[in-house]
């Protein structure tokens, strides 16, 4: 059976780069699974929302953050899903209660989009899932 597409959720991203232990085993696992087979991915809105954590200093890189993001995106396996017209659409029209953080929507909607798994630790995203909304893995597990 082919492996699903995994999207990372952005926090999962700067865990698994800077080597945090917040990042679960089966995480680690799936995730390095998913980029051997070609279906790991990121949202186009991703960089920007590391770009604003470091612009508001939440967010403290080893180096320029337009360089830290090529070289994430230069990962042997991981894609950049792009922001399409219709994500940006469904975002607005997500069922059920979701998060009220655009960027978070727009990441629900491109999981839905990819038919993914999302890898989160973010509680409304885990909530969302568990609602039967989208595919959510706990990134902590």
């Amino acid at each position: 059976m082919p492996l699903s597409a995994v999207l990372l959720d952005t926090h999962v991203l700067v865990w698994l780069l800077s080597g945090n232990n917040r990042l679960g085993s089966k995480s680690r696992s799936l995730i390095q699974d998913a980029a051997n087979a070609g279906v790991l991915y990121l949202s186009a809105i991703s960089p920007w929302e590391i770009a604003v954590l470091v612009s508001k200093g939440r967010l403290i890189l080893a180096q320029d953050v337009g360089l830290w993001i090529q070289a994430a995106l230069a990962l042997p396996g991981i894609q950049l899903a792009p922001l399409s017209p219709e994500i940006a659409v469904a975002s607005a029209r997500l069922p059920g209660i979701i998060h009220p953080d655009p960027a978070d929507r727009i990441i629900a909607a491109t999981t839905r989009q990819l038919g993914a798994v999302l890898v989160t630790a973010d509680g409304l995203l885990i909530d969302y899932g568990a609602a039967g909304h989208l595919r959510a893995f706990r990134a902590e597990f």
